[in-house]
């Protein structure tokens, strides 16, 4: 009896170490496999950063929608040269603003001025520079553009070079003949544009020959006072400066050529500004004056203001 109790107590002593080794292995198993669970888990990748064509798109989306919003009215007045560059401004400004209207009338700089001090407009505009009374009443000069005037004649003509006094006299018919002037004996043909044309109007002003000109030709175009001076012998006249090509002759106005560069310089003569004043400086403004001439001096409105042969102002 005692022999199989011993031998009952050896089997379940053994049976015991078996349990507990196979204990070990299955807590060391479970050891290796949770380890990596403990492990730290990558980093999660970080965001693609915006694209410059995302930033691009997001930004072209709130500015058209701001273009969509903005809301008002614009009144414009004032000089009858102007007429091609605030009819062309208020047609694209309406079109890119569909929520402002912008009218505009040509009674003249000075009357545009004037209308601008009681109060009757927005924006005043004027061919020439503020006179100190305009700007000692309120009025702030705001260029927008310059006008460019080129002297043109036929490319036979050997004079190349006029002085003011020169060219006053050949337009007031005081010089008739073109050897008075170190050049042929032939006739002067002076051409010009019809009464009411905002060229003529700058360059009589100008030259203040107003209502003192003996025109041969009073032509309705520029491209009728171009063909006109290319084809006539002894003939002169004046045409906006971006439409002067090798079939006339430019000519140099007191020894300086008609350029971009010497008009911005303000060494050609035959220039002037275009203001758009306003009572006031532009941040004082309304929101739609504002975004008026915001536009002006972008890359867009650049392109407008030379698209009717005007030149930009830096």
């Amino acid at each position: 009896m005692k022999n199989r109790m011993t031998k009952v107590l050896a089997l379940l002593a053994a049976t015991t170490m078996v349990m507990g080794s196979l204990a070990g292995c299955g807590s060391k198993a479970a050891e290796e496999t949770a380890a990596p669970a403990t492990e730290t888990a990558p980093a999660t990748e970080e965001a693609t950063p915006a694209t410059t064509e995302d930033t691009a798109t997001t930004e072209a989306a709130a500015t058209t929608e701001a273009d969509a919003n903005l809301e008002g009215t614009i009144s414009m007045a004032g000089s009858t040269s102007m007429e091609k560059l605030a009819n062309a401004v208020a047609e694209s400004f309406m079109a890119k603003y569909p929520g402002v209207t912008v009218t505009a009338e040509f009674t003249g700089s000075s009357a545009g001025i004037e209308s601008l001090a009681a109060g009757s407009v927005d924006i005043g505009n004027s061919s020439r520079a503020l006179k100190d009374s305009e700007k000692e009443a309120g009025a702030v000069e705001n260029i927008v553009a310059i006008d460019g005037i080129a002297v043109v004649t036929d490319p036979a003509n050997k004079v190349t070079d006029l002085t003011k006094d020169q060219l006053i006299s050949i337009y007031k018919g005081e010089t008739t003949n073109w050897k008075d002037l170190g050049g042929d004996d032939q006739a002067i043909v002076v051409v010009g544009r019809e009464a009411g044309s905002g060229t003529r109007g700058a360059f009589e002003e100008l030259l203040d020959i107003a209502d003192v000109c003996a025109y041969a030709n009073e032509l309705d175009s520029t491209g009728a006072v171009m063909a006109k001076v290319a084809s006539t012998p002894g003939s002169i006249g004046y045409v906006s400066l971006d439409v002067v090509d090798d079939t006339v002759t430019a000519m140099k106005f007191d020894g300086v050529e008609p350029t971009e560069e010497n008009i911005k310089a303000g060494t050609y003569m035959l220039s002037r500004p275009f203001v758009m004043a306003t009572t006031g400086e532009i941040s004082e403004q309304s929101e739609p004056v504002q975004a008026l001439f915001a536009y002006l001096t972008s890359d867009e409105g650049k392109e407008l203001i030379k698209s009717v042969g005007l030149i930009t102002v830096d």
